[in-house]
This record gives C-alpha cells, sequence and structure tokens, in this order.
C-alpha cells in the first residue's frame, strides 16, 4: 500500500505518542487521584491539540524539504481535516462515556484511570483496524462506495436516535457479564475483582472498562471508515486518529458538565457523517478538494454549537 511513512517518521510518531502518554500518566499520578475541574481539562484539551498542531507543522516542513511544497500542503491540510474529523466524532464518543460512569456511579477520583486505559486500548485497536481497513481498500477499491454507504447510513441512523437515551439495561456486552460472571455492586479502589468469602468477584470498575473497550470498538468502525474519504495513506490516517484519541480524557472532564449546552451537536456529526459519505460514493466521478472538505466539516461544527448556545434544548417528557 502507498505511505509516506518511512521508518523516520513512523519512529518520530511513535516516540511523540510513548512520551505523550507517559507524561500524562506522570502527570495524573503526580496530582493523586482527583476530580478533574473544567479550568484543568480546559487547559490539557489546548495542549493536546498545540501538540497535534505541532506535529502537524513537523510534517508539513519535514515533507517540504524532502519532497516537494505542494506534497507538503496536501498532505498536511489531509491531516488536519482527517484530525478535525475523528475529534468531532469523538465527542459523541465522550457523552456515550459519560453515560456509562454515571449509569455505573463511577467515583470522580477513579474516572481519570477508566479514562487513560480507554485511550491505550482505543490506540492499539484503531491501529490494527487502520492497517486492516487500508489493505482493503488497496486490494478492493470498490469498497470506498461500501464505506460511503455505511456512512450515510449512521448519519442518517445518528440523527434519528438523537435525544433518545440509550438503556444500558439491553446492552449485549452487559447482559452478558451480568449471566456468566459475579459482579460486585461496591467499588474498591481501582482493582478489578475482590475475594469475599473465598470466591472471585469482579467489580463494577472491570464492567465499566469492558464496556468502554466495546464502546471504542463500536465508534472505531463508524469513524474511521469516515477518514478513508480524506485519504488512503495509512500514515496519515493512523497520526490524525491517534491524536484525537490522545485528548479524550481531557475532553471528557471539559464537556462533562456541557453536554446539555451542545445539544444539537449529534445533528451536526449527522451531516458531516453524512457529507462525507457522499464524497465517498462520488469518489470516482468527482473528488471534492479537501480544504473544501476542511471548510465543510469545520463551519458546519461551528454553526451547530452556535445553534445549540441560541436555541434553548427541548423539555424532556416529564419534566417540569
Amino acid at each position: 500500500m502507498h505511505t509516506i511513512g518511512n521508518p523516520w517518521l513512523w519512529g518520530g510518531f511513535i516516540v511523540v505518542v510513548i512520551v505523550a502518554l507517559l507524561a500524562d500518566l506522570v502527570l495524573m499520578r503526580h496530582g493523586g487521584p482527583h476530580k478533574v475541574k473544567f479550568k484543568e481539562a480546559l487547559w490539557w484539551s489546548i495542549g493536546w491539540v498545540c501538540l497535534a498542531l505541532a506535529f502537524n507543522a513537523g510534517l508539513w516542513y519535514y515533507l517540504k524539504e524532502t519532497i516537494d511544497l505542494a506534497t507538503a500542503n496536501t498532505l498536511g491540510l489531509q491531516f488536519l481535516t482527517g484530525y478535525l474529523i475523528e475529534k468531532a466524532l469523538a465527542v459523541d464518543n465522550i457523552f456515550v462515556f459519560l453515560l456509562i460512569m454515571s449509569y455505573f456511579s463511577v467515583p470522580e477520583i477513579q474516572r481519570q484511570r477508566v479514562l487513560i486505559i480507554g485511550i491505550i486500548g482505543a490506540i492499539f485497536l484503531r491501529t490494527i483496524m487502520i492497517f486492516a481497513g487500508a489493505a482493503l481498500v488497496n486490494e478492493f477499491h470498490w469498497i470506498l462506495y461500501v464505506f460511503g454507504a455505511f456512512l450515510l447510513f449512521t448519519g442518517w441512523k445518528m440523527w434519528s436516535a438523537h435525544g433518545e437515551e440509550p438503556d444500558l439495561n439491553d446492552n449485549p456486552a452487559l447482559k452478558f457479564m451480568r449471566k456468566h460472571l459475579k459482579i460486585s455492586t461496591e467499588y474498591n479502589g481501582n482493582n478489578l475483582m475482590v475475594e469475599k468469602d473465598g470466591v472471585n468477584w469482579f467489580t463494577p470498575m472491570f464492567v465499566v472498562l469492558v464496556l468502554i473497550a466495546v464502546t471504542d470498538v463500536i465508534f472505531a468502525v463508524d469513524s474511521i471508515p469516515a477518514i478513508f474519504a480524506i485519504t488512503t495513506d495509512p500514515f496519515i490516517v493512523l497520526t490524525s486518529n491517534v491524536f484525537a484519541v490522545l485528548g479524550l480524557r481531557a475532553m471528557f472532564f471539559m464537556l462533562a458538565g456541557m453536554a446539555d449546552r451542545f445539544h444539537l451537536l449529534p445533528y451536526g456529526l449527522s451531516i458531516i457523517l453524512g457529507f462525507i459519505g457522499i464524497k465517498m460514493l462520488l469518489i470516482d466521478l468527482y473528488k471534492i478538494p479537501v480544504p473544501v472538505s476542511l471548510g465543510v466539516v469545520f463551519s458546519i461544527l461551528v454553526i451547530t454549537m452556535i445553534l445549540s448556545l441560541k436555541i434553548p434544548p427541548k423539555e424532556k417528557s416529564g419534566e417540569g
């Protein structure tokens, strides 16, 4: 498969990600388990975005010096567009994480650990899925049409399902665990299993981590095809994905108290998925320029967020 990735680029990317994760883990441990406030989460979010932009700038400069300016501009924009799309779709992911943690009453001081484990799992999972997807696209070009149709369906499903809060009691993974595992009702710090009267019981922390992992799989299936409409280069696809995922923990705490404030955002995300699906279906007839895709995605997000602030959410049935 064609990619700009060479040993130096892959090595540099891996080093940046490992250092970033270690810094996140060390600083999180240094602060001790605590409730992350909005201001702290905001600064972390800004830091992760700056790191992604710095990587993008470094990649652009490297390509300009080693290949040419036109290639650097094209791939730089592809990375930025892919990053923005994945970052936007991660918001819906975060709202589901919030639902899971609220449902199981995960203590505030334990939520950081759950999220960092979820992020590491998401990076590992997406790496496998992206290389598999790139291999499929390289071998079977027609699969792009399947991806496009799937994104249109996902966008329609997201639009029609907005306002209907998922019922975790109907989650197949949760039903399976409740049926086959002994699950305690109390947390025991960060422990995933405790022993009571000689019997091993799984803690709610274990259940939450499993559900977070399942959610990662579901959202990866939705979001990874979206970026293949922008580029099929595994290096650009993976790096933009990973940098978007790295900021999930900070974004979770930043948006935790603002979910209702951006109530129209799922409609914006569904329109973005529809646009990307159409772009993918038209790929052999007309290739929508990457700058146009970037402008459309950014505009939809901004307009949706502004409208969310100006239009009050509808009161749920049963409320005053």
